[in-house]
């Protein structure tokens, strides 16, 4: 029987299915409009188990899953989705690496996942180049317990990535292209990479850069979710869906030399410069 703990989050979850992530701490209260829910009535209680307000109402009390939390993290920047989260975790074989690099911090979802997910010997190195969004990544992997698994380092990665021989690398940046060098050299070969952009434009650019370098297996996919109402006399369709939210790339490193240089501005295709950013979009 799984008790809920002092200081973890639980997941409560109301009739009307309105969910709340809630840290216990001893003496505290939880208020809603449905009620008072004292921490102290949930603390070394069983989890899975319903739980009634001040005002009589009720609220199931769950463990949160990996995706609960994510779904709850603190953000102020366009996180990555769950759908495209579980496609990366599988397609880097996150759950068997044990050096994995991500560029583009953000407020830490990915990072979240990649730390859930590593083994217990496994680092993630996190890259981002501002240090107000490493605040709010430090603070919810925290929030998780997971700030132990990951490195956060405040650094362009223009200039390079402190580490080689990393089983996975993901790019979650404006211009994936531009780092395949520094890609290659922190890789191990046979090491999965993978990126996220937002336009077609963009994988282009990507793709054009592919055979410059040595990788295999590329692949270009979008996930698209809809959900179902979930009631059986009635089943359709949710009305709204999400749908396309950014395009990952995929593809394996391999042994083989480097181009001896970068590739010109406006060699073989359009450079980013070349649009407004309004086609261009952010990532």
């Amino acid at each position: 029987m799984r008790l809920a703990q002092e200081n973890e989050r639980v997941l409560l979850i109301s009739r009307d299915h309105k969910e709340y992530l809630v840290r216990l701490r001893r003496g505290d209260l939880f208020h809603t409009h449905r009620g008072v829910v004292a921490h102290d009535d949930l603390i070394d209680k069983p989890l899975g188990r319903e739980v009634l307000s001040r005002l009589g109402q009720p609220f199931m009390v769950l463990q949160p899953s990996i995706y609960d939390l994510l779904l709850h993290i603190k953000r102020t920047s366009q996180i990555l989705f769950p759908k495209e989260i579980g496609q990366i975790l599988l397609r880097l074989d996150v759950a068997n690496c044990r050096k994995i690099i991500e560029a583009g911090t953000g407020s830490g979802a990915l990072t979240t996942a990649l730390a859930q997910t590593i083994g217990d010997e496994g680092i993630v190195y996190s890259y981002e180049a501002r240090e107000d969004m490493l605040d709010i990544a430090r603070k919810n992997l925290e929030a998780c317990g997971l700030l132990h698994k990951v490195r956060l380092l405040q650094r362009d990665i223009s200039e390079g990535f402190t580490e080689t021989e990393a089983d996975a690398l993901f790019l979650d940046v404006r211009e994936p292209w531009l780092y395949l060098r520094h890609v290659c050299t922190a890789l191990a070969d046979g090491g999965f990479f993978g990126a996220l952009v937002p336009t077609t434009n963009q994988i282009s650019w990507l793709l054009n850069e592919f055979e410059r370098f040595p990788f295999t297996n590329i692949e270009v996919i979008e996930i698209l979710e809809r959900h179902y109402k979930p009631v059986a006399s009635r089943l359709r369709p949710e009305d709204r869906m999400t749908a396309h939210t950014g395009y990952l790339i995929f593809a394996r490193k391999i042994a083989g030399s480097l181009p001896e240089r970068d590739s010109a501005p406006g060699e073989g295709y359009v450079t980013p410069d070349d649009l407004p950013p309004s086609e261009l979009g952010m990532i």
